[in-house]
């Protein structure tokens, strides 16, 4: 179902102005949301490659990184929270690849992307903070996500950094 750029709403097959926000649709761009369904298989893939990767590091090294890099005693014991080295990476990886490209690999071959809410790419810094509750939080950042933002499809962090995940066109 599309949706409006400028406030995220669902917008009726007919409809020549978004019922929320009232901005004519000939002004706003419309996108297709990806489903959550869609969403995991790209997080799946991006895990399994740079699970791989980082398991050849490990084997190259011959040495295993500790499991939290910079966290204190206390947040270990915060349930759904993983401040390890694995997840800096996959932090950096999602802010890199997302904010340059606007895609991860998953996010390549399943044929979708990040952008701001308005339709344009998300810049450096709204995927950094996405990538923070993918990669440091995601169990919390999918539930508040699913139970505030049921209709944009965001994940919190998708929220706060006024980002989306749409479908891209068929070429």
């Amino acid at each position: 179902m599309p949706h409006c750029t400028s406030c995220g709403a669902k917008l009726p097959e007919a409809a020549t102005y978004c019922p929320k926000c009232g901005k004519s649709l000939e002004s706003v761009a419309q996108q297709i949301l990806a489903s959550w369904g869609t969403r995991f298989i790209a997080w799946l893939i991006d895990i399994i490659i740079l699970g791989i990767v980082l398991g050849l590091i490990r084997l190259m090294v011959g040495v295993a990184w500790p499991s939290f890099v910079w966290a204190p005693d206390f947040v270990r014991w915060i349930p759904f929270v993983d401040f390890g080295m694995d997840n800096v990476i996959y932090f950096l990886y999602w802010m890199l690849v997302e904010g340059i490209y606007g895609q991860s690999i998953g996010k390549m071959i399943v044929r979708i992307e990040v952008t701001h809410l308005n339709g344009n790419p998300a810049n450096i810094v709204q995927t950094a903070i996405q990538s923070i509750g993918k990669a440091f939080l995601l169990p919390i950042d999918c539930i508040i996500g699913w139970i505030l933002y049921p209709t944009k499809r965001q994940r919190l962090f998708n929220f706060l950094s006024e980002t989306t995940v749409v479908k891209l066109p068929v070429r």
